[in-house]
């Protein structure tokens, strides 16, 4: 991301470049590695900003707490046997995915 961008604007930005997405389509990613778990209970596009910023101290937290990591086998089958629609953003080369499924949007 640009680091001439405010942090209103690298939201803004990553809000246009949200979208939902199948699991089915993110299997070559998932299969590089390259896909990141966002817990329901985190804003998605904040997660996203501060990948962009390189956040360390917060994604090690996030890590710690279990809000935020790898998508592990038995969640991507899962995902895969319902094909998954989840919210995704790219903040390359990761993509972040957040299954909102079970929770109310507002």
């Amino acid at each position: 991301m640009p680091a001439d961008l405010s942090r209103d604007e690298l939201l803004t930005k990553l809000n246009l470049e949200t979208s939902l997405i199948n699991w089915h389509d993110l299997q070559t990613y998932y299969a590089r590695g390259h896909v990141v778990r966002v817990g329901p209970d985190l804003d998605l596009l904040d997660v996203a900003a501060e990948l962009a910023a390189d956040n360390k101290e917060r994604f090690e937290r996030w890590m710690k707490e279990d809000r935020i990591g790898d998508v592990p086998p038995n969640m991507a089958q899962a995902w895969y046997d319902r094909n998954a629609e989840l919210w995704a953003v790219v903040v390359a080369p990761w993509v972040l995915v957040q299954d909102r499924s079970g929770n109310d949007l507002h």
